[in-house]
């Protein structure tokens, strides 16, 4: 017997998210980089420059964890720290590295991936799964 068109949804959405984990986690594992750090590294390269205390919000660490983060990846060569030229008390976060070339781009691969796979969708079976996508979200969020 075919699946109801709610259990048919919610089985489309946990096959996407186990998709989702399942290609980050592989990237991340071929990287060598924790959850932890290819999310510092994503937010550094939203904000180049990024004060360390404005990373460690961000990412919802004590000021200690992002100062060890930090200087592990460092240490790799990942990440470069420059003092203020006015305080040198301050200190601003850059990547060493590209994420949009090889082999970094392989942690934002998924989502290009499902941005080409939508578009090749017609407009308008996309706007409208978008937009039903949107609207059940926002009733959940209502309930919970």
């Amino acid at each position: 017997m075919p699946l109801s068109l709610p259990s048919a949804l919610m089985t489309a959405l946990d096959d996407y998210v186990a998709a989702r984990e399942e290609a980050i986690a592989k990237a991340r594992r071929d990287l060598s980089v924790s959850e932890l750090e290819a999310a510092a590294m994503s937010c550094i390269a939203e904000e180049p420059g990024i004060r360390p205390s404005n990373l460690r919000v961000r990412l919802g660490v004590t000021a200690a964890g992002v100062t060890t983060l930090v200087d592990r990846l460092i240490g790799r060569g990942l990440l470069r720290r420059e003092f203020d030229a006015d305080d040198r008390r301050v200190n601003h976060i850059y990547l060493e590295v590209d994420l949009a070339a090889e082999p970094w781009v392989a942690l934002r691969r998924f989502p290009r991936e499902v941005e080409s796979a939508v578009e090749a969708e017609p407009d308008d079976v996309a706007r409208a799964a978008a937009e039903m996508l949107a609207r059940v979200t926002e009733r959940v969020r209502a309930r919970l």
